[in-house]
This record gives C-alpha cells, sequence and structure tokens, in this order.
C-alpha cells in the first residue's frame, strides 16, 4: 500500500474501532431499536445524494439488508443496552468470520480446511471463556449471547453478498447505501411494539446533542465514509491484503473502551481475547502459513 492509502486504512480501523463506544453514548439518550432505525434513515437520506443508485432488484436489497443491517445492529445495539460492554462487543463481533465459515459450509457448500477448523476451535475456545465469567464481570450472558446472534447475522449478509456476486451483481458501497432505505421500517416497527410509542416520542422529543452527535458518527463516519473507503482500498488491493485489516478493530475498540468508558475486563476474560484474535489471525493467515511450513519441511 502507498502512505496515502495505509492512512485511509488507519482511518478505517479508527472510525470503526470508536464506532462501540458512540454506540453506548447513543444507547444512554436513545432505545436501542429507534436508534438502529434512526441510523439507517440518515445513512439512506444522506448518502443517496452521494452515490449512484445500484442496478439490482429489489428484493436483493432486502436479503442483503435484513441480516446485515437489520437483524445485526438490532441484536448489538440490546445487547449493549442490556450489559454488553463496548470493548466486548467489538471482538465478539469479529466472531463473524468463524460463523461466515459454518454458514458457507452449510449453505453453499465450500470446503472447511484444517487451519479454519483450528481457528475455529481457537476463538471458540476463547469465547467461552469470556463468557463463563459473565456473572461476576461487567457483562451480562444475556448480552454476551445477543451479540453472538449479531455476529451471526453479519455472516448471514456476508453469505447473502457472496450469493449476489455469484449472481453478477455488484455488492460495493452503492449497495451499502442505498439498501439502508430497508432497515428503517422493521427498526421502527419493532420499537413501536417492543419500547412503546411514549418512549419514542419522549426519546426523539428529548433528544440531546450528545445523541445527535452519535447518530451523525454513526451514519456518515462509520457507515458512509467507512464503507466508502473500504470501497476504494478493496478496489485497488487484493482482498487478501485489505480484510485483515479488520483485525484492528477490536484492538482499537478495546482500547477506546478502557480509555473513554473506563471498561476493565477480568484475567480470564484477557486470556479468551487473546484466543480469540489468535483464531482470527490464525484463520485469516492460515493458508500462507501451512504453505510456508510445507516449504521449510520439505526443504529441510
Amino acid at each position: 500500500m502507498t502512505f496515502k492509502d495505509s492512512m485511509l486504512a488507519l482511518v478505517i480501523i479508527l472510525a470503526w474501532g470508536l464506532n462501540f463506544v458512540v454506540i453506548s453514548f447513543g444507547l444512554g439518550e436513545v432505545p436501542p431499536l429507534l436508534l438502529g432505525g434512526l441510523r439507517f434513515l440518515m445513512v439512506a437520506a444522506i448518502g443517496c445524494l452521494l452515490v449512484k443508485r445500484p442496478n439490482i432488484p429489489l428484493k436483493w436489497w432486502c436479503v442483503y439488508a435484513l441480516p446485515m443491517g437489520f437483524m445485526q445492529f438490532a441484536f448489538l445495539f440490546i445487547a449493549m443496552a442490556n450489559g454488553m460492554p463496548a470493548g466486548l462487543a467489538s471482538l465478539i463481533l469479529q466472531s463473524q468470520a468463524l460463523f461466515t465459515m459454518v454458514f458457507a459450509l452449510v449453505f453453499l457448500k465450500e470446503g472447511v480446511k484444517f487451519h479454519q477448523v483450528l481457528a475455529i476451535a481457537l476463538a471458540g475456545g476463547g469465547l467461552l471463556m469470556i463468557a463463563v465469567v459473565s456473572g461476576v464481570s461487567d457483562m451480562t450472558l444475556f448480552g454476551f449471547i445477543l451479540t453472538l446472534f449479531a455476529a451471526a447475522s453479519w455472516a448471514l449478509g456476508n453469505i447473502s453478498a457472496r450469493t449476489m456476486s455469484q449472481k453478477g451483481y455488484a455488492v460495493n458501497v452503492n449497495l451499502v447505501i442505498w439498501s439502508a432505505w430497508v432497515p428503517p421500517l422493521p427498526f421502527f416497527v419493532y420499537s413501536w411494539f417492543m419500547e412503546g410509542p411514549e418512549l419514542m416520542y419522549s426519546a426523539l422529543m428529548n433528544i440531546s446533542w450528545v445523541s445527535i452527535g452519535a447518530l451523525a458518527y454513526l451514519a456518515l463516519v462509520a457507515t458512509i465514509l467507512g464503507y466508502s473507503l473500504w470501497g476504494y482500498l478493496m478496489g485497488r488491493y487484493p482482498a487478501s491484503q485489505v480484510a485483515p485489516l479488520t483485525l484492528g478493530v477490536p484492538i482499537v475498540g478495546l482500547t477506546f473502551a478502557a480509555i473513554i468508558l473506563d471498561e476493565s475486563l477480568l484475567p480470564l476474560q484477557w486470556i479468551g481475547v487473546c484466543f480469540v484474535l489468535i483464531g482470527l489471525l490464525v484463520n485469516t493467515f492460515g493458508v500462507r502459513l501451512f504453505d510456508q511450513f510445507k516449504t521449510t519441511f520439505k526443504e529441510v
């Protein structure tokens, strides 16, 4: 990567890592489902003025946006509103890579390699370590489980994206932004029935500049800017070079959560974090590592 593109990559990592702290601020005043609806409504309303409408049938917008947009962030926002720390959320959500692997095996009949099985074992053990101390830490088991559901929803969105690509549809920032018109309706409907019209009205009438700033960040920085830069890098460099950047997101998320929100982890949770990160590293770089090992072994 050039120096300029490396700096853009750093912007993405920082924007997506800080995203979880900003969500915590937004949830302090706005109920989770309403916050999700407002976030996607802002993305769609502003973003569609900046990028062209994708030439993709509307049904595929729904197939992509319902798991990737509505389900993922409904589970995530409710989890964070019910005892899921921002730092751990940024890490556990990355387990989407492992769920994607499993779903690809089940739905797309893709093969699974040894390093991927090892990655699932390592990350799964780490997640178990994080979960078992939920009763004596700031994290609730309910929040942890919902965050796993959010990661699984993201993985379903990835499967939808792969299916669309196989059918010749371009999955890019244009689709991300224009399909953002889909999630607000289910968000607002569920908010009406689960959070209640009185709470919705009160939150909207008493919304503060903190909540407005959080919404602006989630829509403009984390979504429109983040995915635009991501699309730019994916268009200039191999996916194998760009995809590992997401490994930096939980590191930034955990760091900012500790500094800004004063979050802390128990020793067993830190061990679990390390296992999850190692599992994600094995999943990302496993092919190269095992190929290098085979080459070295043959030379010896």
